[in-house]
């Protein structure tokens, strides 16, 4: 991307966001971050410009964005909460500041947009026929994208399964394995056993949005792509990493007792929300990086050992680094419910 080398995030302080933003600055990029607190979240050294202000509000983040050339929307609604009246206005005042500033938007993809129909490999043009409410919402946003790219407001969507590293934030499924700066005693693992899951580490994923962001002229208006990041093939590969980094000799394994949060899941959002995720640990979802590895040559990847260590000494886990060699953990396949 020639010009003009200044980018807008909204979300800097979660995990994708968060990610981009350092992988811009370390790129050369001046990067802005807009906030509705900034001096509580900024850090001295950061390296970000901090704005003040709300991404729902379109004239706020229109003046941040003037004069970026990429405008990243990174923010989602803490919690999993209030997605059906927040999350399509909040896309809607980028898009408003994109359109101003002549800038791309770059959305961080996920795979609520897929039903059953699409897996277990689907590429950008599988269909999108989602079970839940957040995915619907999800191929709404990016339906929204296509029809403000015909009108001539550029977008890039980069889709990844579920998100673990440095910086990440609690509303990540790897928080079920390890918690930030809490001791890691035994592993909670969402699904059932010997059913793939993927995961993208939050580096390699930055490092890949920022690449495609990069290639500007070669990007048509509604760009979308997708990663494939780390594959656990049986549900045991990320389990047995954790095990390695913390050189632990044995690391219980247990399955969530989800029939036990059912009473519960009514009264709590957040319990509810995650319940309606689990059809994607359920049945494998592997996606199909052909198109992104034609634009890049390779998708940039992290060994799993190394980029579960650093999630792991992120997150300040006891234990991580010591470089032991333990037995592996237990397979999911035997996991008690407890």
């Amino acid at each position: 991307m020639g010009g003009t080398r200044e980018a807008l995030v909204l979300g800097a302080t979660g995990g994708v966001g968060g990610a981009v933003a350092r992988r811009l600055l370390a790129g050369g990029w001046r990067v802005r971050a807009l906030h509705r607190d900034p001096e509580r979240v900024r850090r001295a050294g950061d390296g970000l410009a901090w704005i003040p202000g709300d991404a729902r509000d379109a004239a706020r983040v229109t003046e941040a964005a003037r004069g970026t050339a990429l405008v990243v929307h990174a923010v989602n609604p803490p919690g999993y909460r209030d997605w059906d009246r927040l999350v399509l206005p909040m896309l809607e005042a980028s898009l408003v500041a994109t359109r101003a500033a002549g800038a791309r938007l770059l959305l961080p993809g996920n795979v609520y947009n897929y039903g059953p129909d699409a897996f277990p490999h689907p590429d950008e043009d599988a269909p999108q026929h989602p079970l839940t409410r957040k995915g619907a919402i999800r191929v709404a946003m990016e339906r929204r994208l296509a029809e403000a790219a015909a009108a001539g407001v550029r977008s890039l969507v980069v889709r990844a399964g579920d998100v673990f590293g440095p910086g990440m934030t609690g509303n990540s499924w790897f928080a079920l394995f390890a918690q930030r700066g809490r001791p890691v005693r035994r592993l909670w693992y969402p699904g059932p056993g010997g059913i793939g899951h993927q995961w993208a580490y939050l580096p390699d994923l930055a490092e890949t949005m920022v690449r495609l962001a990069e290639r500007e002229a070669d990007l048509p208006a509604f760009a979308r792509f997708h990663t494939r990041g780390h594959w656990d093939a049986d549900g045991t590969r990320m389990a047995a990493a954790i095990a390695r980094a913390l050189g632990r000799e044995r690391l219980p394994v247990h399955r969530v007792p989800w029939a036990l949060t059912r009473p519960a899941a009514p009264f709590v959002p957040f319990l509810r929300e995650v319940r309606e995720m689990l059809y994607l640990w359920n049945a494998p979802l592997r996606l199909d990086n052909a198109r992104l590895v034609a634009a890049l040559g390779a998708e940039p990847h992290t060994p799993l050992d190394r980029a579960v260590a650093a999630t792991l000494a992120d997150l300040g886990a006891a234990g991580a680094g010591q470089g032991l060699k333990p037995t592996r953990p237990l397979p999911v396949s035997r996991m008690p419910l407890r």
